[in-house]
């Protein structure tokens, strides 16, 4: 155990510490963050949509038996209980729909700035100049309309023929004014990944040059506000025509917007491979390893965690705002795990971000909350049950670095084992019902201080097998945490300060 320890602490911690560091990635992360509020206020609006929609259909099935599946091609409102036509929740339903419509419709835009902003404030030049460059960097690419018809129809000679037919039906029949519009559809998580290279590319060509003083300077009896608005000029320009360039060979070469070509080529790859159960684990495992030499895992892992699942995350939830729980659940009844098996045009994600949260990180990373109860039962030791006590409350809220850091769990080998070993176990557990449709994968995020069980029951859209699920697991986890309690009692406490 400790000639393990003594590797990664030389090899492991250091590459880890470096990346956690690294400016660029760490501008990622705070992105992700800054936009927490928003994304969360969608999640919320989506839930008031659930529970007015689809929540009192869970309950008809729990309760009376009622149709456990819709067909999401037809519409059979007299089988299902609905409170979307009861006055004043219709109304609520509406207004959902809106806050729907300026946060989760839109959150490729708003990472688009929150990313321009941040990595702006990495290079310590103008940061309001790098969010609103990061969102005309996005623009600058999105397809017009003859671009969206050419990608839906292919480059093929008779493709291409097809395009030039219905662009000219639609001018002819007055609908010219569209050509030009933008695409709006990829203003959603789909931008993700056009963002974290286009951005990154045009706001680090500005912050060269920003630092390179390659600027306009402005006499000092202008106000202060003009002359650091004209000190952004030149390196705007730059930033957005080195981007705009990039956009412009790959479509020349191509004849598709860039914006296709990098989530079919780079974006779908990765996501395609993050519903893997090995790539689950191996996420699972770096944050258990990580947070075991006293290095924040989440935030050094966002960049995957957030960049890759998040964006999945996000699209179940837009499903979910569409079809409610019970077309969900036809999704996974008709295999419907893919682009290629999507039926009419829907397909969910079986693992995301929240999955974790919801099934393995009770209570924070590696299911603490389960080890705070196993001291409390068991632990015959002063100081443990000092710490569990306090570490109790916040822990109900995921809030564990009481525990990690003041019983510690961090660089004690008593309990690296378990801290490994149960979130893994979790994983797998959840991972295996999801794929078995025994229970409805996350398909909202919510808070991550939502205590567990609780956490599940939302995520899932108010399915209640969640329930049943994250119960199993905290007792999972419970049991792997327990033994280890035990062999702590048999220490002194000298032998692990």
């Amino acid at each position: 155990m400790n000639g393990i320890t003594t590797w990664m602490e030389k090899y492991l911690v250091p590459v880890a510490a470096r990346i956690g560091s690294q400016k660029h990635l760490v501008a990622l992360r705070d992105s992700f963050i800054g936009m927490l509020p928003l994304t969360l206020a969608g999640a919320f609006a989506v839930m008031i949509s659930a529970i007015i929609g689809t929540f009192p259909q869970s309950v008809q099935q729990l309760v009376i038996g009622g149709p456990k599946f819709i067909d999401i091609s037809t519409n059979h409102p007299e089988q299902l209980w609905t409170l979307v036509n009861v006055p004043v929740l219709k109304q609520l339903n509406a207004i959902a729909g809106f806050m729907n419509t300026g946060t989760l419709a839109i959150i490729g835009l708003l990472f688009a700035f929150s990313f321009g902003h941040n990595l702006a404030k990495a290079y310590k030049v103008n940061e309001l100049a790098g969010g609103l460059l990061g969102v005309a960097t996005l623009f600058a690419g999105l397809p017009d309309f003859n671009g969206q018809i050419t990608a839906a129809l292919g480059t093929s000679k008779a493709g291409l023929a097809a395009a030039t037919k219905v662009t000219t039906l639609l001018s002819n029949s007055g609908f010219a004014a569209w050509k030009p519009l933008f695409a709006a559809g990829q203003l959603d998580a789909g931008a993700y990944f056009t963002v974290m290279i286009m951005v990154a590319i045009s706001v680090i060509v500005y912050a060269k040059l920003m630092l390179a003083d390659i600027t306009i300077k402005m006499p000092d009896s202008v106000p202060p506000a003009v002359s650091k608005a004209f000190l952004a000029i030149i390196p705007t320009i730059a930033g957005l025509f080195v981007a705009s360039v990039i956009y412009y060979i790959f479509q020349l070469a191509t004849n598709h917007p860039l914006i296709y070509l990098i989530g079919k080529y780079i974006a779908q790859p990765f996501q395609v491979m993050s519903q893997n159960i090995i790539s689950v684990l191996i996420a699972t495992l770096f944050v258990s390893v990580l947070w075991f030499f006293g290095i924040h895992g989440p935030n050094v892992l966002s960049p995957a965690l957030d960049g890759i699942w998040g964006p999945l995350g996000l699209d179940n939830q837009a499903v979910y705002h569409k079809i409610g729980l019970f077309g969900v659940q036809n999704l996974l009844d008709k295999g419907a795990l893919s682009k290629a098996t999507a039926v009419g045009g829907n397909y969910i994600n079986l693992w995301v971000r929240g999955s974790w949260d919801a099934f393995a990180w009770f209570g924070g990373s590696g299911g603490t909350i389960t080890l705070v109860l196993a001291i409390l039962i068991f632990s015959k030791r002063k100081d443990y049950k000092m710490v569990g006590r306090l570490g109790l409350a916040p822990g109900i809220f995921n809030i564990n670095e009481p525990i990690l850091f003041g019983l510690p769990i961090v660089l004690n080998p008593i309990f690296l084992i378990p801290f490994v070993v149960a979130p893994l176990v979790a994983v797998v557990v959840a991972y295996a019902a999801t794929a078995m449709h025994l229970v409805t994968p996350v398909v909202m995020q919510v808070p991550w201080v939502t205590p567990p069980i609780m956490n599940a029951f939302l995520a899932t859209g108010m399915d209640w097998r969640a329930i049943i699920l994250a119960i199993i697991n905290l007792a999972i986890t419970f049991v792997i945490w327990a033994p280890f309690v035990l062999a702590a009692n048999k220490l002194e406490e000298t032998e692990i300060d």
